[in-house]
């Protein structure tokens, strides 16, 4: 056997297994520990986003002033957080306190992998879907023109005297 299709050989083999790798990501989203609800569930949509998309996601509840000396607060809102996304996602390392910092790292249920190849899925579905009621939309805008056309009354020539220049000549 030759050496270099030996290398080459090789070298298409490590770059067929780097092409099928993915790397998960850690996406970190910041609270405090007297959050509105609204922008509760704004922040908990994008958690939903990261799981969904197959990367880990780092909460931190950031306490200051008195708010430090009730952890207890941070904890809860926390523990509810991965209530919410249980469906989607698991507790990978629970809530500690470090500093004026609690933390929690939440792991999804999904590779990323098979993330990215249900949501690439997904998107050919909905582009198909796209596709064919926009061909729909397109033929019945085709039949109401030829409609239009053979209702429609032919238009009379215009004669001298309706022209709105009389200088005018045909």
């Amino acid at each position: 056997m030759d050496y270099g299709k030996f290398k080459y050989e090789t070298a298409q083999k490590a770059r067929e297994s780097r092409r099928n790798q993915t790397n998960t990501i850690i996406k970190e989203m910041k609270l405090r520990p007297k959050i509105d609800q609204h922008d509760y569930d704004t922040k908990k949509g994008h958690v939903v986003r990261f799981l969904k998309a197959g990367d880990k996601v780092k909460i931190t509840i950031m306490f200051r002033g008195r708010e430090q000396h009730r952890p207890e607060l941070g904890y809860r809102l926390l523990q509810r957080l991965a209530a919410d996304v249980e469906d989607l996602g698991f507790i990978e390392s629970n809530a500690r306190q470090d500093g004026r910092n609690m933390t929690m790292v939440l792991g999804p249920h999904k590779k990323k992998s098979e993330a990215q190849a249900e949501v690439k899925a997904e998107k050919v579905k909905t582009t198909a879907a796209k596709a064919a009621e926009k061909d729909a939309e397109a033929a019945e805008v085709k039949a109401h023109r030829e409609a239009a056309q053979k209702t429609a009354t032919p238009k009379k020539p215009r004669r001298r005297s309706e022209n709105l220049d009389p200088d005018m000549e045909a």
